[in-house]
């Protein structure tokens, strides 16, 4: 598609706003065309000038909420440095539809939840890099796999969202920059994040059969995307 002229501008971010949420309340089987123009007041074909087919728009979603995800995350980097999209995300002005968004997503699985999270977990890596070399994010040897395991509990937590609000009063779609009403999430998170689970010793068995950490995993992988 050819860049969105700026004297129409407002027009394509209308749609992206009407798509994000039409999709992530509806899912994409269950939004039309027509849903989308009614909700951003404008006409199909409209729609079909910026972004072509139904498909291509939410491609350009997906795009477009990673960015906001990534942007997010490379504000508060220096200050907070974190790996969590779902925390990174409802800081957002509209982060309400965005996560909604985010969870229709993964729920209806296929290429574009798998290269949504695969871009997540590039990302987490990255910046836990940059956390290891700024002294505040412990090396790992297996970077790769520990960037995943995170980004997949943390993504877990969103998909399960009304089970961390039934169970810890959490709520994940609420928009707002606060964390007072995630502190039963992020405490615990940030005890398992600072403090570990087991005491030293208790898992050394388990360390010895398992081997070097990463040495399998995240070479084979490297291998694969050659």
């Amino acid at each position: 598609m050819s860049p969105v002229n700026e004297g129409a501008r407002g027009g394509a971010e209308r749609i992206l706003d009407a798509a994000i949420l039409l999709f992530g309340q509806h899912g994409f089987r269950g939004t039309t065309l027509k849903d989308i123009a009614t909700e951003a007041g404008v006409s199909q074909a409209l729609i079909v000038h910026h972004y072509g087919t139904k498909e291509q728009l939410r491609s350009v979603c997906d795009d477009h909420v990673a960015q906001l995800i990534r942007e997010r995350k490379a504000e508060v980097l220096e200050d907070e440095p974190r790996i969590d999209p779902v925390i990174a995300m409802r800081q957002l002005s509209n982060g309400r539809a965005l996560l909604r968004y985010l969870i229709r997503t993964l729920t209806e699985g296929g290429e574009h939840a798998a290269q949504l999270i695969d871009e997540m977990v590039a990302d987490a890596q990255e910046y836990m890099t940059q956390g290891e070399r700024a002294g505040v994010i412990k090396p790992s040897a297996a970077p790769r796999d520990r960037a995943v395991l995170l980004v997949l509990w943390s993504l877990g937590a969103l998909v399960l969202h009304e089970h961390a609000q039934r169970l810890l009063d959490v709520d994940f779609l609420a928009s707002g920059d606060s964390a007072d009403d995630l502190q039963r999430y992020l405490y615990p998170a940030l005890e398992l994040y600072t403090q570990g689970l087991v005491v030293d010793g208790a898992v050394d068995d388990l360390s010895a059969f398992l081997g070097p950490a990463g040495t399998t995993s995240d070479s084979a992988h490297d291998t694969r995307k050659e």
